[in-house]
């Protein structure tokens, strides 16, 4: 069997994606804000031979345009539907970040389809209210200048330390309009904890302790609230 790297059109949107093939269990991997679906090359290789593997882009993100506002509900639906669009029934679905944002709303909107959550460095509420306005600085200079002059602050903030030309130039690439959209979404998206306890599907939560824009802390309160069988690896 080998990978399907295409695009489908699903909610009026051209959703890139990739299916690694394989006749195992469905994994749906969603990724973190700025990143791409290689962000998980390393996991698809590790998973392949066992899982049949799928990664895409989000929206505003790689391959797929962010033509409109939208929200993460939007986008668990945007997985959903690439689900259907695959002939994949139920799957295990696993995000990192913002990906995890968009895989606890797939298992809120249809638990059935769940078999299993993978929440990597990712929490279930809003953004901290004194980050909001450095964050908005960010996204200002990024869409008015270009990523160059705080592209180092945001790889910080997401990546940490490293060499990380490889994105700095994905992210010059971006379509600022799109990024916008984004950005919006990110910022502006609401606070599902109180939803947690219905959530009772078997989750792993995977957090690094110097995450530096989602303490640890936050992942915590995230596996207290969940209402199923929870492992947690720091």
């Amino acid at each position: 069997y080998g990978s399907c790297m295409t695009t489908a059109h699903l909610n009026g949107t051209e959703i890139f994606y990739v299916d690694h093939g394989g006749v195992g269990p469905a994994v749906v991997l969603s990724h973190g804000f700025l990143m791409d679906h290689s962000m998980f090359d390393h996991q698809v290789e590790a998973l392949k031979d066992k899982y049949r593997v799928v990664t895409w882009d989000e929206r505003g993100f790689g391959g797929t345009p962010a033509t409109g506002p939208f929200d993460y509900w939007d986008s668990a639906n945007d997985v959903l539907a690439l689900m259907d669009h695959l002939g994949i029934g139920g799957a295990y679905i696993g995000g990192m970040s913002q990906g995890g944002f968009i895989s606890l709303r797939v298992a809120l909107l249809s638990p059935a389809r769940v078999q299993g959550l993978i929440l990597i460095d990712t929490q279930s509420g809003t953004e901290d209210p004194e980050v909001v306005e450095g964050y908005g600085q960010l996204r200002d200079v990024f869409i008015s200048q270009g990523p160059g002059p705080v592209q180092d602050v945001i790889a910080s903030l997401i990546l940490g330390p490293g060499e990380w030309g490889d994105w700095f130039a994905k992210w010059e690439k971006l379509d600022k309009q799109g990024f916008s959209h984004a950005f919006d979404c990110l910022l502006n998206r609401d606070d599902v904890t109180g939803d947690l306890s219905s959530i009772t599907a078997r989750t792993l939560i995977v957090h690094g302790d110097a995450d530096v824009a989602i303490p640890l802390a936050k992942a915590e309160a995230m596996r207290d609230r969940l209402g199923g069988n929870v492992t947690m690896c720091v």
